[in-house]
């Protein structure tokens, strides 16, 4: 009896010994895990958009994508395919809708092959696993007692056997669960692989959407023509309008055909600050009210001027400054006449199809220079900064003494030659759209006229304005200029208000350049 005892202690040792181990080398891995596991599944979980355990139909209805696709499908119904929004708004919420059913089924497919099983794994098989191991724990202590009490009676064995032997199935239980834990470990892995390759799939069905539909979306933009066209290149507008003559040019020069010829100061009288920003916004999205406008022609003047002076780049090109600076510099005038026609030749074609247009309607305007004060020579002053420009700052002597002089120089001899430059006829109104019904001659005195949609400050301004004396107005007028290009106002204004009324309203004569350099004395 002794001898089996023996036997049966030594074979519970060696079990215990056994469990130890295997609980060594498991047991700190198997608490990581779940703890990793539950806190992946935790966060999986809140990102999923759809309502989890629902069919397909119910998890759609509530997901912010389906959602979002419904609200832009309804406001294309409300806007109807009249308007560019509308036909937007009604792809691009079909789009949603594409892609709201992709998202559905990734997620679906995640909390089926991801989800479901990490929430396995961490709630049910580690603890299982966990429940076992404390259950062998109480068993060694029963067998203890088994042992103690055997020890201190002379009962039979009996009790210690069975100790001993539900010990041992336990046992066995356990490190079977340990080892196919471990042994699993690359199917729980496999988890996170499918999830990416989810993921991918997903992303790779919603890519082809939004490629599909990029081209129809891009197709409804370009074939929109209200488009704006200031502050856009010259180029731009022109293939997007299928225009040769850009749209502002053309509409403000056929405005002022009819009813600004003879306008005293036109280009040089500035016009009502709000007049002018709402012919901007019209002329921008395309809607313009002829007969609103023609009887405001400075309005419709400084439109023009603001197109040019916000293209990109000067209507003239940068590219070609420096030549036609050079040919400004030329004394002899035959010589600089053929140097600013080279220069001309090689503008770019909707350059110089604008440039003509341009320039044949302000020949055709100095034809009234006697009523409307504007000669070559002032276009040139007032204009010049409009059509070319540097980005570079000079100094300001070397402004005022030579980079005027220069476009004046540039500018004056082409108006005044534009048959020479640009022979033969043009025809102004291309499109037949832009002419007054009503032309009425409006002199210096629509000043005091005041817009019926301005504000207070700007008829005070108007006001102002017609009773200044010419000199003061040219003088803002130049400032204006010069100050777009960064000089400083205060050193401008040293300048004496009798030369900038000689260069802007006598004809041009030989002693510009003397006006000039005795304005530095």
């Amino acid at each position: 009896m002794k001898k089996q005892f023996n036997r049966m202690r030594q074979l519970a040792n060696q079990t215990l010994l056994m469990c130890v181990s295997v609980l060594s080398q498991v047991e700190k891995r198997l608490d990581l895990v779940k703890q990793v596991t539950h806190s992946t599944h935790k966060k999986l979980t809140a990102c999923l958009q759809g309502q989890q355990g629902t069919d397909v139909e119910k998890r759609s209805k509530k997901l912010p994508l389906t959602i979002l696709a419904q609200c832009m499908v309804e406001g294309a119904a409300v806007l109807g395919d009249d308007s560019l929004l509308g036909k937007m708004l009604k792809l691009c919420g079909e789009t949603e809708e594409k892609l709201a059913q992709e998202l559905i089924q990734f997620e679906f497919q995640i909390e089926r092959d991801v989800v479901e099983p990490l929430y396995v794994l961490a709630e049910v098989d580690i603890p299982n696993i966990q429940k076992q191991r404390k259950h062998l724990a109480k068993l060694v202590l029963d067998m203890d007692s088994a042992r103690t009490r055997y020890q201190q009676s002379s009962k039979s064995s009996k009790e210690m056997e069975e100790s001993a032997n539900r010990m041992e199935i336990c046992r066995d239980q356990l490190s079977a669960d340990m080892y196919n834990f471990v042994a699993k470990e690359i199917d729980y892995a496999n988890y996170f692989q499918t999830m990416i390759e989810t993921q991918a799939e997903y992303h790779r069905k919603s890519l082809e959407i939004l490629h599909s539909v990029l081209p129809q979306i891009k197709a409804h933009q370009e074939a929109w023509v209200e488009k704006p066209s200031f502050g856009k290149s010259l180029e731009e507008h022109l293939n997007i309008s299928g225009r040769e003559i850009a749209f502002p040019i053309e509409a403000c020069v056929t405005m002022l055909l009819e009813c600004g010829m003879q306008e005293e100061g036109l280009f040089r009288v500035a016009p009502s600050a709000s007049k002018l920003k709402k012919l901007k916004a019209s002329l921008d999205c395309g809607v313009l009210d002829v007969q609103e406008y023609s009887s405001d022609p400075h309005a419709i003047a400084g439109a023009l001027k603001s197109y040019l002076r916000e293209l990109p780049e000067p209507l003239m090109t940068t590219e070609l400054y420096d030549e036609w600076i050079q040919a400004s510099n030329i004394q002899d005038m035959d010589k600089r006449l053929q140097a600013l026609m080279a220069a001309c030749e090689k503008l770019p074609t909707d350059n110089l199809n604008n440039f003509r247009y341009l320039i044949k309607f302000l020949a055709r305007l100095s034809e009234y220079q006697d009523a409307n004060k504007m000669t070559p020579g002032n276009m040139a002053i007032v204009l010049g900064p409009n059509l070319l420009w540097t980005h570079t700052e000079p100094n300001m002597t070397e402004m005022m003494t030579t980079l005027s002089l220069q476009i004046v120089g540039i500018i004056e001899p082409i108006i005044q030659h534009a048959d020479w430059f640009f022979p033969g006829e043009i025809e102004f109104n291309l499109t037949g759209s832009y002419g007054s019904p009503i032309h009425t001659n409006h002199n210096s005195n629509y000043s005091s006229m005041p817009s019926p949609d301005m504000d207070q400050s700007d008829r005070k301004q108007q006001h102002d304005q017609s009773r200044r004396p010419l000199s003061v107005a040219t003088d803002n007028m130049m400032l204006e200029f010069y100050k777009k290009d960064g000089y400083d106002a205060r050193s401008i204004l040293l300048l004496p208000s009798s030369l900038f009324l000689s260069l802007s309203l006598s004809p041009p004569t030989p002693p510009l350049k003397h006006l000039i350099m005795n304005s530095r004395t």
